[in-house]
């Protein structure tokens, strides 16, 4: 394939039933790339990666379901050994972030589909640590419907493959302590707290902090913030202050990054914990309004509306207001039993 060839390989628009990812665990057995087409696919997958956290999920859906259908071409393509497991990394790559994508819009089915085809294609390049990322993402997706114990289990199996180490070792040990704090278990979210802290204080400073499968210590604050926050814990709130005073130094919601938006739904929750309902409904509209809440995580806020509504506050006919504009504007409505 000629760079020119694959420059005409552009994102392609997709509905998001996860066709391609089917397609691509069919023909992953099956068996001209080169080296500077490989390139420029894992260069791609990187530069998508970190505009992860401040794009829109549909926007960026479209460009990996348009690589994942590039790599699904090249499947049957003369190549050495060596390329053809560069063409499955990156092939898993691609659908691991498809998948999370798909998780972030409440799509279940794709979602499944491409964490099944990432992991298939991890197995054949034997590489450990995509299928490590496929257990952590399903983790978080299972928590949040509510599956805590499940989640637990898919964090445990994502450490045990995990490279020591590695991003997904620390993001693992993160997604433990959040589903043990929602298990109401404190000892084990402090726990968790406690190694991430340790694990991710030697971690070396990256030029792409913004990567989506990178950890850094930025993260670390942020996790802590949210398990803080669903044990009861009022330290959350100045962690919750330090990631939004970090990432949202000007307060302009429309530049905000996807982390600042939950830092201030566990703002909400700390405060509501302290006995500031004042404070708690102005953090949570902040983060309703910024439209940087994404439909995977609306149960969140909805966790806080319904707090203020608990209490008979006078801002509760506004929260829900806001809430229920954020939701009309999703297109994704697959969670109803769960939003309302």
């Amino acid at each position: 394939m000629t760079v020119d060839e694959f420059d005409a390989l552009l994102a392609r628009e997709g509905d998001g039933d996860g066709f391609d990812a089917l397609e691509l665990a069919r023909r992953v057995s099956a068996g001209d790339a080169g080296k500077e087409t490989l390139s420029r696919l894992e260069d791609s997958f990187d530069k998508l990666a970190v505009r992860y956290p401040g794009s829109p999920p549909q926007e960026l859906l479209e460009r990996v379901r348009g690589h994942s259908a590039d790599v699904t071409r090249l499947m049957d393509a003369r190549m050495t050994l060596a390329e053809q497991r560069r063409l499955h990394v990156v092939g898993g790559w691609f659908q691991l972030l498809a998948a999370t994508l798909h998780i972030d819009l409440n799509q279940e089915h794709a979602a499944t589909a491409s964490l099944r085809t990432a992991d298939t294609l991890a197995r054949h390049a034997e590489h450990s640590e995509i299928r490590s990322w496929c257990h952590e993402t399903d983790a978080w997706r299972v928590l949040t419907d509510g599956v805590y114990g499940r989640a637990v289990d898919l964090s445990q199996a994502a450490q045990e493959l995990a490279p020591a180490g590695s991003s997904v070792a620390i993001q693992a040990t993160a997604q433990e302590g959040r589903a043990r704090a929602r298990l109401g278990d404190r000892k084990g979210a402090y726990a968790a707290i406690d190694r991430v802290q340790r694990m991710s204080a030697t971690l070396e400073p990256l030029k792409n902090a913004e990567h989506h499968y990178q950890y850094e210590p930025g993260k670390a604050l942020a996790y802590t913030a949210t398990t803080l926050a669903w044990i009861g814990d009022p330290a959350a709130e100045s962690y919750a202050r330090e990631v939004i005073a970090g990432l949202a130094p000007t307060g302009d919601v429309q530049k905000w990054p996807r982390r600042v938006a939950s830092a201030n739904i566990d703002l909400a929750l700390a405060l509501l914990v302290d006995d500031r309902p004042d404070e708690a409904c102005d953090a949570v509209q902040r983060a309703i309004l910024s439209g940087r809440v994404v439909p995977s995580n609306h149960w969140r806020a909805l966790e806080v509306v319904r707090a203020v509504e608990a209490r008979k506050l006078p801002e509760a006919p506004d929260l829900r207001e806001a809430y229920q504009g954020m939701r009309s504007s999703g297109a994704d409505r697959s969670r109803q039993r769960r939003l309302t």
